[in-house]
């Protein structure tokens, strides 16, 4: 869809784009084939799309032979939705709700649908980091997820040990998938044009988790306390983890497992965050609440 056209149906609908909400459209017919082809559509699929906008993907994803369930936060559009979308209405159901507090399980039990699902969205940047740590701290049972992302974002998903970008949600990311960044898109074709240029990444998840673990909410808790402050050496910044060990005990759980305390949280690899958890576990022992939650990516 051009500018002009698009521009011309949201007139037509009353509708101003909010820049709150992050409502910029892609316009590229080639970059939306190459989302289709990524999401690797099989005849029968369910596919849940985050923010239809004027639909241009959810057909195209239709078309493909998926069943679509797209998510609208924005109910400005759904009678455009429903209009454009109209001769479809066997295989797409657009469904006013917000990404971040829908029940996904819910959400396809409802409709008679069990099994795996898949992702597609060109999220608002401003939700792409809980969105996504959500779909995965909720162990939804999607087979895999195609988003197009903030560049700098791609990157932080697919980064590794001792690069800048690597975090947080690096590792939980790379816990439970295995990031591949498909394709870099410029900000020019997007309508209205955003600050920044975007990339898509397909989040295919993982039969098992990348290491297995004592307690998943103590790995992640470590993580979190390892990243809290990068510049802190390892065992000062996991003191105020709130894991209730001073840093001298941390200095004794990293020497159990061979890690360096004076190393930096950015230096682990995922492997190692799983030592320093399962060590941390053994060493709290009958003492350990359990109260540990996930969170906070």
């Amino acid at each position: 869809m051009s500018p002009v056209k698009l521009r011309e149906v949201l007139t037509r609908y009353g509708i101003r784009l909010r820049k709150s909400l992050g409502q910029n459209f892609l316009i590229s017919g080639n970059v939306l084939d190459r989302i289709v082809a990524a999401a690797e559509i099989a005849p029968g699929d369910t596919i849940v799309e985050i923010g239809p906008g004027v639909g241009v993907l959810t057909r195209r994803l239709a078309l493909a032979g998926a069943r679509v369930i797209a998510l609208e936060l924005d109910t400005r559009l759904l009678p455009l939705l429903d209009e454009s979308l109209s001769d479809l209405s066997g295989t797409v159901e657009i469904v006013p709700g917000d990404a971040l507090e829908v029940d996904y399980r819910a959400l396809l039990a409802a409709r008679g649908l069990a099994g795996t699902f898949k992702v597609v969205a060109n999220l608002p940047y401003y939700i792409t980091s809980p969105f996504i740590a959500r779909l995965l701290e909720e162990r939804y049972p999607f087979e895999q997820a195609v988003v197009m992302v903030q560049k700098e974002v791609a990157e932080r998903l697919a980064a590794g040990p001792g690069t800048k970008a690597y975090g947080a949600l690096s590792v939980l990311v790379q816990y439970y998938t295995d990031p591949k960044i498909v394709l870099r898109v410029s900000r020019r074709n997007f309508f209205p044009p955003p600050e920044v240029d975007s990339t898509v990444v397909r989040l295919r998840r993982l039969e098992e988790p990348r290491v297995r673990v004592k307690s998943i909410p103590v790995f992640f808790a470590v993580v979190r306390g390892a990243f809290g402050q990068r510049r802190k050496m390892l065992s000062s910044a996991l003191e105020g983890s709130g894991l209730g060990l001073d840093k001298r005990s941390w200095i004794r759980v990293c020497e159990l497992v061979g890690i360096d305390p004076q190393r930096r949280g950015e230096t682990l690899t995922i492997g190692e965050f799983g030592l320093l958890a399962d060590a941390y576990t053994e060493y709290r022992g009958e003492t350990f609440s359990g109260e540990v939650k996930n969170g906070c990516f």
